[in-house]
Formats: structure tokens, sequence, C-alpha cells
């Protein structure tokens, strides 16, 4: 079977990069794709902007390369749609609750049609067809809480809950959705999988308690759980749970907490530092206390001492300078608003939200910046009176580069499309 890849070449505020670059679980979203359609796909083809999707021959999946789904998510459309003597589009209802709660807001890539939204991922069994029907696929959500917290913060019963699925998909239209296809998406459903598999496979279970014993550790400690890279340097008082993904090359300093995590390679996470339900890219250096929850830290970036980060997502070779605090809760509970596709202002369907820093910023030591903000790649933010607190969204115009006279130090690597500046050979 062969794969066809259909274009979408809109950037992503605030990165101003395609969502084929930016990273998911630590890996670009092409990478992705590669991966997960592997075992069913043996050629590929890509498919030019303003091209029409021409004829061919054989089996083949169609998808555009903004959507994020991962394997139990196309094994079971594959294997529902071979079930099928015409083509199908994968469909999502509108009833399903983690697909309405946290893939639709924001987004623009569905086609709603009735009770349902139709995705950008086809399957033809034999050729070009123009009879497709739709296919809709549960993600099979469950309730998750992530925090109980006083009842102004949430609900009457004071919990904060995600709706978690079990097969994963999402078309990242917004920096948002990195955020859920990273966390909600991502680390949330790889722990809920991994109780629903303890609770359907007695001998999984027995197995996963037979590793602790033998290695005289706690169940979330074990290495079923626990998967470390090699030449890692790991101080014996640092505590990780899993499910954690560690890579190759990482050193974690003297109690460092980590708990539900993806950590890339050549990663470096000194003393004390907290993180949980987070994703670190690989090169990323956290110096001590640092601290990291339901955060995205994308690759070569580096977060200073004492500065929180809280349901984030940060760019690549971004320096967060110390003592900074990215917050996530509005004292008057109106809602999260968060910046779509076309610069609106859209309600983020989320109580509690972090902020967005692009690629190749600067932000200076001392900073608070306000819930669901966004910072755009190449800018540099010097700690002054007039930008302790940071309360809008800032662009690269806003920089406080502009107004020094070493400003060419800094270059800018992610122009906005049609703004690429001119290059000197």
């Amino acid at each position: 079977m062969q794969k066809i890849i259909l274009p979408a070449p809109e950037n992503i505020h605030p990165f101003n990069e395609p969502a084929r670059d930016l990273r998911i679980q630590n890996k670009p979203l092409w990478l992705i794709h590669r991966d997960v359609l592997a075992p069913y796909t043996d050629r590929e083809r890509e498919v030019l902007p303003g091209e029409p999707l021409s004829d061919f021959s054989g089996s083949a999946i169609v998808y555009r390369e903004n959507l994020f789904f991962d394997p139990a998510f196309i094994q079971a459309f594959l294997d529902e749609a071979r079930k099928r003597d015409h083509p199908s589009r994968a469909a999502l209802s509108a009833n399903d609750l983690a697909f309405r709660e946290h893939a639709l807001p924001l987004s623009y890539s569905y086609e709603k049609q009735g009770d349902y939204y139709l995705a950008d991922l086809w399957f033809y069994p034999d050729g070009l067809s123009e009879d497709v029907r739709p296919l809709v696929i549960d993600l099979l959500p469950r309730e998750v809480g992530y925090y109980h917290v006083p009842t102004y913060m949430a609900t009457e019963s004071g919990d904060l809950t995600f709706q978690v699925p079990l097969r994963s998909i999402i078309a990242i239209d917004s920096w948002a959705h990195i955020f859920i296809a990273d966390v909600v998406f991502g680390l949330f459903t790889r722990g809920a999988r991994f109780e629903d598999r303890l609770d359907r496979d007695p001998f999984f279970k027995l197995g996963v308690l037979a590793r602790a014993m033998y290695e005289g550790k706690q169940v979330l400690e074990c290495s079923a759980v626990v998967k470390i890279g090699r030449n890692c340097v790991i101080d014996p008082t640092a505590i990780i749970h899993g499910p954690t993904t560690i890579g190759d090359n990482v050193t974690i300093g003297a109690g460092a907490v980590i708990e539900n995590c993806i950590i890339g390679d050549n990663v470096n996470v000194s003393q004390g530092c907290q993180l949980m339900l987070s994703v670190v890219g690989d090169g990323a250096f956290l110096p001590f206390r640092a601290s990291m929850f339901m955060t995205t830290f994308m690759d070569n970036s580096m977060v200073a001492q004492n500065t929180c980060l809280q349901m984030c997502v940060i760019g690549r070779n971004t320096f967060i300078g110390a003592g900074s605090t990215f917050t996530d809760f509005n004292l008057i509970p109106t809602p999260l608003k968060a910046l779509d596709a076309g610069g609106e202002l859209l309600d983020a369907n989320r109580p509690v939200l972090g902020g967005c820093v692009g690629h190749n910023c600067r932000l200076g030591s001392g900073m608070i910046f306000f819930p669901a903000r966004t910072i755009e790649s190449d800018v540099v933010l010097v700690a002054s009176p007039d930008r302790r607190v940071i309360t809008k969204d800032l662009r690269y115009e806003d920089s406080d580069h502009h107004r020094f006279d070493f400003a060419d130090l800094h270059k800018r690597l992610y122009p906005r499309p049609g703004e690429r500046e001119h290059e000197t050979w």
C-alpha cells in the first residue's frame, strides 16, 4: 500500500513554521507519520501545494500533513475500512467527548457533516474514487482528573479533568493543539493504555509485579514502566516514576523528580528539578530547581533556575530566564482565549492553560506571563519595569532587541511568510 501526503503549508503561530516540522512527543510530525504508517505502507508520494490529487492504482492511505494520529487510531481505522467495498474517510462524532472537548476548539481542518466531523484521512482500497463514505471511529475517551482544587477554579466537585482517548487523532491548527497532542492525547493516553492493559491482561500485570520484585523497586519505578537509554548518568536520589521514557546520554541530578515524561537525548536535568507529564526535547538544559508541569519543551532550549512552566509549549533554541512564571488561571473565572490560525482570539475551552513561546527566543529573568499569551519566534524580552508582566501576545515587532545598536547580532530565523529577510552571499 502507498501513502499519499497532502500539503498543509500554513504556518502555526507563534512558531512561523508548518505543523509537519513541529515536534510532537519529541519527534517532528512528519517522522511520526512515517513511523506510524511504516507497518502498512511501502512507498509514498507527496502532493505539491495547489496540485490536485491525481489517479493512482492499488490501495492507498491519504492524509494531510498537519494531522497527528497514533498507531491505535490508524489500526482501528484501517481494520474497519478494509471491511468495506468502497473508500472511507475518517470521521469523529460530535458526541465523542475527547474530540469535542480537546480537538475541536480552535480548529479549522475538520469538515462538519451532520452529527460528525470529517478529518483529512482517507483509505482507498483500489485507486482513486469519488464514492467516499465517512467512517466514524470512536476515540474511546475516559475521564481522568489531574487536579483537585477549590471549587471556584473548577466544577462543583473541585476536579479539573481531561477526556483522555485510547485512540488519538488531532489536526494541529493551533499551538494549543500541540499541548493537547503531547499531554492529553500523548502522555495521558499512554498512561490510560497502561492501566487498561493491567485491567485486561492478568499475565501482563503479573509480569510487571515480578519485574518490580526482582529489581527491588516499586512498581512505577521498575524497568517495565521506566525506559532508560544508553550512557545515562542518574543520581540515586532522583525519583523517576513511569510510564517514562528517557533517551541516550541524559544526566539527571540529585533530588530531581520525574513522573510520566518523555525525555529526549543529550538532556541535562539538574538538581532539584520537578518534571511531571512533560515532554523535554533533545539537547535541552534544565538548571537546578526548574519546574515543568504538562509542558512541551522543544529541542536545544534552556529554562533557568526557579522558573515554573505550567501547561506551556516552548519552541526550539529558546532561553527562558531565572525566576519567571507562566500563569495558567484567570483570577476572575472568565473563559481563557487563545489565538486561532487567523489571528483571532477564540475560546480555548480550557479552565487552565499556560503560554506559548516560539523558536529562537530570549526571555529575561523574573517575568510573569498571563495565561494563554504567545511570544512569536525570534523575540527578545529584556527584564525591565516595562516588561515585568506580559499581559498581551507579543510579535516580532515588539521585540526589545530592535532598540539596541547591536540588534543585528540576533538573527531572525523564523520570519512570517513573505517576510523572509534578504540573504547576503
